[in-house]
Parts: structure tokens; C-alpha cells; sequence
């Protein structure tokens, strides 16, 4: 267990210590993991299994959830196999769980730096943690537990110093049919940020989070889609992704804006000139907190603390406008000004309403 973590180690963070107890009575094995946290009564885990291997897989989930728990709201953290190559550029392959992150891993990082087979972490300006975990390789027996491999052991190439993020992919194996060879495809802002969002730790916990994201997108010139069928096929076709260069776009050349004040602004009033009101007269309507939103073209994207919302057509000019409490009158009047009305217009509006409120994003008084 010690040398699988082995690449976790830096002379920094001293040496690593293990105490690992085998009953063999019971064949059953224990751990105890103590760290330091910030998280009042954290630091400490106890797990146990029945065998070594259960073990070892419980000790690499647990201690990637620490991990990721003690730096909420530090760092984007996206759920990704990354590789770096020898100037320190780092591709991040974000996928869900079982679809292909530790098999890309094992492949890529023989010809470019580990980075991890897990999260890819990010800081602000760019720069990346490693996390060079074991790699967590499915048996052939079903319902057994993952072996937990060391990059040294699978003969992975160590990660350069200073890593930084020069692009980010959407990992998308494609099986069955014919053998298709790896396609680099850009992604559309919006969809980029509804794929990567449910694919990140804690993201919410960062000071404007989609606004942040929307920033470290632009920074690596967009998101890309990357089709493919073996694993084997995506080191030569991944190059260009190493090339792109780090640009920080001005705010007027920004595909976004933000839709959602700084934290700590001051409370809205009514659009009518109201001053700030704590409760919703009768039949008006309010929105309820959200995290952060952005505009992207004509759609609003609005986070909450549970999901992220899409809006269209009408629904934005809604959300926007019951920034405080406001009349249908006042809903009407700003639709008006800006679309202008269409025969039939009532029941659009109130089926819009409706779909805001029983989506969380709305309150009706």
C-alpha cells in the first residue's frame, strides 16, 4: 500500500506511515488514516474490509473524499484523468465514473507525465495539484473488489514541476459498431458548462462558481469533445490539445456575462421602485436564492445549491426582473419593452411561471 502511494509523497510532506491490521481469525483487515483538517471533529477515518484488497479500495476512496473535502471552495476540481507533457501542459479527459478516466490513464501516462487517474485540480490562476494516486483496476471476477495499482508499477511517467492546465475534453468512448478513431470536436459554451458542472467536486463552494469556470474555459480556449473507441488510439491524436495556449480574453470578447451581483450586494427593490421588501404581497413574485447565474447568448444558466438550471425564451427576462419582489403587471410590462407581445401572451407567461416556481427558482406570495 505504501509504494502504491508512493507518488503522493513530496520531501515537504514527510514520510508516510501505515498501520495496517490483519485478524486471522477473522480475515479481516483494518486502517486508520489520521491527517490534518480544518473540518471540525475531521482528520481521522477508520475503515476495515475482509480482505486486502477491500481494503485498499476503501483506504483510495475515502482519502480521495478527505481530499476533496478539505479543499472546497480553493480549488475546480474536475472529476478527470489528466497528463501533462514535458513543458508542463496539462489536458484534463473529464468522464464519469467506469467510462474509460483510469483505462486513458494507464495508456497516456506512458508517453506523458501522470497527473491523476481521479480529479483534476485546479487553482485560480491556473496552475495544477497532483494527484497521483493508485489506479483503481477492475478485476475479472464480478462484484471484486478494485485493485489499487501504483503509477510506478504500471511504468507511468512521473508529472513535470509546475503543471499547468492548457486544456480541458470531454472524454466520450464510443462502443460497439464499427472502430472509430479519436475526433477533436469543440463544444458550445453552454453545453460545455452543463457537462462539466455535474462532473466537478464542490464547485458551488467557489466564490462565483460558474462565473469562475466560465473564466478558466476561456482561459484554455474552450471545451472539446473527444470520440473515441480504444483508449490506445488517443495518445498521437491528443497533441493538438497540448498546443493550445493559455489566452485571457478581454470582458467585451467573452461568449458570458454575469447575471448575479457580487456577493454581499445590497438587496434589490421591485423594477417598480419599491423600496426592499421581506415578504411577497399576494399573487407577486420573488426568485429564491440561487449560488450564481450567466448569460450565455440568449439562455441563462442559474446555480443553485443542488442543481444548475437552463432557462430560454422568456424565462431569463423572468428570473432577472423578480430579482425582487414584482407584479405579473411589472413581469408584463418588462416582456413588453424588451420582445414585445404576442396573441396568447397570458398563457405563456403563466406556464413560465409556473415551470420557474416548481422548479425551485420562483416563490409566489
Amino acid at each position: 500500500m505504501a509504494q502504491a502511494w508512493r507518488r503522493c509523497l513530496t520531501d515537504k510532506q514527510g514520510s508516510l506511515m501505515w498501520e495496517t491490521t490483519h485478524h486471522p481469525f477473522s480475515m479481516h483487515f483494518t486502517a486508520s488514516v489520521f491527517f490534518r483538517s480544518r473540518i471540525p471533529n475531521g482528520g481521522v477515518l477508520h475503515l476495515g474490509s475482509d480482505t486486502f484488497e477491500g481494503l485498499a479500495e476503501a483506504v483510495t476512496s475515502e482519502v480521495t473524499v478527505a481530499a476533496i473535502l478539505e479543499r472546497a471552495g480553493e480549488l475546480t476540481m474536475l472529476h478527470a484523468c489528466g497528463v501533462a507533457d514535458s513543458d508542463g501542459a496539462v489536458v484534463a479527459l473529464v468522464a464519469k465514473s467506469g467510462t474509460g478516466k483510469t483505462t486513458a490513464s494507464s495508456q497516456l501516462a506512458r508517453t506523458f507525465g501522470y497527473i491523476t487517474d481521479e480529479t483534476v485540480a485546479i487553482r485560480p490562476d491556473g496552475s495544477v495539484v497532483p494527484y497521483p494516486k493508485p489506479l483503481s483496476v477492475k478485476q475479472t471476477t464480478p462484484g471484486a473488489a478494485k485493485l489499487q495499482v501504483g503509477p510506478d508499477e504500471l511504468g507511468l511517467r512521473v508529472a513535470p514541476d509546475n503543471p499547468r492546465i492548457a486544456a480541458i475534453a470531454l472524454l466520450d468512448r464510443v462502443s460497439g459498431g464499427n472502430h472509430q478513431w479519436p475526433v477533436i470536436e469543440p463544444v458550445p459554451l453552454v453545453e460545455a458548462v452543463l457537462a462539466l458542472i455535474p462532473d466537478t467536486s464542490s464547485q458551488a463552494e467557489v466564490v462565483q462558481p460558474l462565473q469562475s469556470l466560465c473564466r478558466l474555459i476561456d482561459s484554455v480556449g474552450g471545451v472539446f469533445r473527444v470520440s473515441y473507441s480504444e483508449a490506445a488510439d488517443l495518445t498521437d491524436s491528443l497533441a493538438p490539445l497540448f498546443l493550445a495556449a493559455s489566452v485571457e480574453l478581454p470582458e467585451a470578447g467573452r461568449e458570458w456575462s454575469p447575471a448575479m451581483g457580487a456577493p454581499g450586494a445590497e438587496q434589490p427593490t421591485d423594477p417598480a421602485g419599491a423600496e426592499p421588501l421581506d415578504s411577497i404581497p399576494a399573487g407577486w413574485l420573488q426568485r429564491t436564492d440561487a449560488v450564481d447565474a450567466v448569460e450565455i447568448g440568449g439562455d441563462l444558466l442559474v446555480l443553485t445549491e443542488t442543481e444548475l438550471t437552463r432557462l430560454s425564451g422568456i424565462g431569463p427576462i423572468i428570473w432577472q426582473t423578480a430579482q425582487g419582489p414584482v407584479s405579473m403587471e411589472t413581469l408584463v410590462g418588462r416582456i413588453e419593452a424588451l420582445h414585445g407581445l404576442t396573441e396568447g401572451y397570458e398563457a405563456l407567461l403563466d406556464a413560465a411561471v409556473d415551470g420557474l416556481v416548481s422548479q425551485g427558482l420562483l416563490l409566489r406570495g
